[in-house]
């Protein structure tokens, strides 16, 4: 993560420009046509039609002791005592079943992203990618014979035939809805995979640190935080219900009037002409490349390289270079697939972490 002070002067580049990253909200209903969704299901029939399929919640579960597991949804779920073969569709439960210490089979692309999201590249760059965030693969997923489905509302969202498909592959657990508490989302993982006391440990250590945290930054109390994601010519807010938003709440660190409230649960695009709501003492700055949920092939980059790109084609945007952020050299830059995109656990302290060794006073 870099502070960025403005160049004394000379022309800036303005960088290649990107198509606009979709928000992190409910992509289910806008990219998966009703015509891809019944031509899923019946690849995932015929994938399983050479053995019988049971229906229900539990459908799929393989023949060992069961459970019942209680999704967010009030769904009663059978599933395995003991999971072993788990597919994570969404970056949250990607990231849950990584913090408790295990690995899924397999997983989706990050949200404009080809590959697992950007920050847990180290812990999960081997696994097998079933589709994309918005879009799995269920001819993969059934081939991957998992015994659990961890799913949430930042990927297919509770998307009646989606989620019938999937089901008629293995039980299927609804973990969480976009802008959701991230404790709340982590904990049903955690109760899918048996492993509750497991994470209370880890939320524990989580509050732990961030309370520590909040102490040694004190100082930063009368300043306020922007979190911004540039795509292309335009900005959106990461606001108050999204993870960053909580991270810094959690840090005691103040948001610009125009942030300091709660969203609809995604990134909220803004206008160029309301582009000072951007503004802030400080702003952390990030990216999805120049990927979107419409373009997922457009390439580019979600870390701290694909921000200081998006930033050159900021600064070309009219009416950025007067922000105060830029012109006291406080723009942060971040890798966007932790502080714009979404998670859990792994997410929340890489943003503590982030935000405590950028901020030394």
């Amino acid at each position: 993560m870099t502070a960025v002070t403005p160049p004394a002067s000379g022309p800036v580049p303005t960088g290649e420009r990107r198509s606009a990253a979709g928000p992190v909200s409910t992509p289910g209903r806008h990219s998966t046509t009703v015509l891809a969704q019944l031509l899923a299901l019946v690849a995932v029939l015929a994938l399983s039609a050479c053995a019988p399929v049971a229906s229900g919640p539990g459908a799929g579960a393989s023949e060992g002791e069961t459970r019942t597991v209680i999704d967010v949804e009030g769904t009663e779920v059978r599933a395995p005592i003991h999971p072993e073969r788990v597919v994570t569709l969404s970056e949250p439960t990607l990231d849950g079943v990584l913090a408790l210490g295990l690995k899924p089979i397999g997983t989706v692309s990050g949200r404009g992203q080809q590959t697992v999201p950007n920050y847990l590249v180290d812990l999960a760059q081997d696994l097998p990618i079933l589709g994309g965030v918005a879009q799995p693969n269920f001819e993969a997923i059934g081939a991957a014979r998992p015994d659990l489905i961890l799913v949430d509302g930042t990927s297919v969202n509770n998307n009646p035939p989606v989620i019938e498909a999937l089901r008629r592959i293995a039980p299927v657990v609804y973990t969480g809805y976009a802008g959701g508490d991230w404790r709340d989302n982590f904990r049903l993982v955690a109760e899918a995979l048996n492993l509750v006391a497991e994470g209370e440990r880890v939320i524990a250590q989580y509050d732990a640190k961030a309370a520590e945290y909040a102490e040694s930054l004190s100082g930063y109390r009368d300043q306020t935080f922007s979190v911004v994601r540039w795509q292309g010519s335009s900005a959106s807010l990461i606001l108050k219900e999204l993870l960053p938003g909580r991270a810094l709440t959690d840090l005691g660190l103040r948001r610009p009037p125009s942030q300091d409230r709660v969203g609809r649960g995604h990134s909220e695009p803004l206008s160029l002409e309301n582009l000072r709501d951007a503004d802030a003492d400080y702003m952390f700055f990030g990216t999805l490349g120049g990927s979107s949920l419409a373009n997922p092939q457009a390439g580019g980059s979600a870390d701290v390289s694909g921000a200081a790109r998006a930033l050159a084609e900021a600064i070309a945007v009219p009416g950025f270079t007067e922000l105060a952020a830029y012109k006291d050299g406080h723009i942060i830059l971040v890798d966007g697939s932790a502080w714009t995109s979404t998670g859990g656990p792994l997410l929340m302290n890489r943003i503590l972490d982030d935000v405590k060794r950028t901020l030394t006073i």
